[in-house]
């Protein structure tokens, strides 16, 4: 555990750093809190893309905890191809069974005693994006706000076509080990998502949205990005429903953020989370 100054213009947030640990069945989650000073805190959990690791996302749990909230990022189970701390293979890793690794962080950080477990952000890129989403739809009401970058709401419609990234399967046919890479994945993980159609899946989150997309992403196509934004908006007329749902794109962005878009993407978190009076705009009509 240590102390880290976290600076802005306004002022100065001392930031308690302390690596965490909690269970999925027989597995361990690995991962990092960052704790600001004060109680009945909110939570904000964090959650990393398709073969990346903690790091790539702690950037967005450093900036929460500014704003106040009890952080997490972690890595996912058998979700690394390389540096993940967490244990599990990586062929026994799917979509679903990162849902209940986000739950059991999810579980752990609601039991500290210095946060409020009814008010929670989930954040995520990719498909830790993905994740997030389903999570929260799966969720009870102390979700309150879910944020997502680029997230790949592509992955059941690639796992049809049998092309996702760098594998290639017949998806009628599966066999028990798909190379993607450098990463080998089970049949699992596939089949978890193959018949899933996420636009409806994604659906019973009443919760505040953002959705950050890059416009030169050449692995989720700004397609699925956008349909996913009109579920959250024709949800919000069915249901009679108050929520903010923003859609925000980040010119020159791919699927992964440079330190310039970055620094886009972060203003439009601290934008989302302090403002009061949007329900939804009209951004996405201009690309």
């Amino acid at each position: 555990m240590f102390f880290k100054h976290i600076k802005n213009t306004q002022k100065v947030t001392i930031v308690t750093v302390s690596m965490f640990t909690c269970k999925r069945g027989s597995l361990t989650i690995r991962g990092t809190e960052y704790r600001p000073q004060g109680s009945h805190l909110p939570i904000a959990v964090v959650s990393h893309g398709f073969m990346a690791w903690q790091d790539s996302v702690r950037q967005y749990a450093k900036k929460l905890a500014e704003l106040g909230y009890v952080s997490y990022c972690f890595d996912f189970c058998g979700g690394s191809v390389i540096k993940g701390k967490s244990s599990g293979k990586t062929t026994e890793m799917s979509v679903l069974t990162e849902i209940e690794d986000l739950t059991a962080v999810i579980q752990y950080a609601k039991r500290r005693p210095y946060t409020n477990e009814k008010n929670i952000v989930l954040m995520g890129c990719s498909q830790g994006g993905f994740v997030s989403a389903l999570t929260a739809a799966k969720s009870d009401d102390s979700i309150s706000k879910l944020i997502l970058f680029y997230p790949a709401f592509c992955i059941p419609y690639d796992a049809r076509k049998g092309k996702m990234l760098l594998a290639k399967f017949d998806p009628q046919h599966l066999p028990p080990i798909i190379r993607c890479g450098s990463m080998k994945l089970g049949r699992c993980y596939v089949q978890d998502v193959i018949k899933m159609n996420p636009y409806k899946e994604i659906q019973g989150f009443h919760g505040d949205i953002l959705l950050v997309h890059g416009t030169n992403d050449n692995i989720v196509h700004t397609k699925y990005i956008k349909r996913a934004y009109q579920t959250y908006l024709s949800e919000n007329k069915q249901k009679n429903l108050t929520r903010k749902v923003l859609f925000r794109f980040v010119k020159g962005g791919g699927h992964g953020f440079s330190k310039k878009c970055d620094r886009e993407a972060i203003m439009h978190i601290e934008h989302f989370l302090n403002m009061h009076d949007e329900t939804h705009d009209k951004t996405i009509k201009k690309h």
